[in-house]
C-alpha cells in the first residue's frame, strides 16, 4: 500500500500521505515504478522523507522544484524538515 508520494522523478524527497512509523517501509511511485525504502524515524503525515542520501549543501527537490539546501547529510529514509534544511529565500527585489 502506498503511503508516500513524489510528483517528479527529480525529487529527492517524498511526502508522507499518512503517518509512517520508524522501521516501516515508505512506498511510493517513481516514473511508474513502485519504490520502497525503510523509514529511519517517525514521519508525520504531509512531512517529507529523503528518498536517497542527500549531502550537506545539496539542493532538496520537492515537486520538481528546489525548495532548500540540506544543512547536514541526510540519509535515505530520514525526516526532512526545518531541522536539516535551509529554505530557499525569495529575492523580492527581483520581482519589483
Amino acid at each position: 500500500m502506498r503511503n508516500a508520494m513524489i510528483i517528479d522523478a527529480k525529487d529527492n524527497v517524498a511526502v508522507a500521505i499518512e503517518p509512517i512509523a520508524k522501521g516501516e517501509q515508505a512506498v511510493y511511485l517513481c516514473a511508474g515504478k513502485e519504490v520502497s525504502l525503510p523509514v529511519l524515524e517517525d514521519i508525520t503525515i504531509y512531512h517529507k522523507l529523503a528518498t536517497r542520501n542527500i549531502a550537506k549543501g545539496e539542493p532538496v527537490v520537492k515537486y520538481g522544484e528546489h525548495i532548500g539546501a540540506a544543512t547536514t547529510d541526510i540519509p535515505a529514509g530520514a525526516h526532512v524538515h526545518v531541522h536539516n534544511v535551509e529554505s530557499v529565500k525569495e529575492d523580492r527585489r527581483s520581482k519589483e
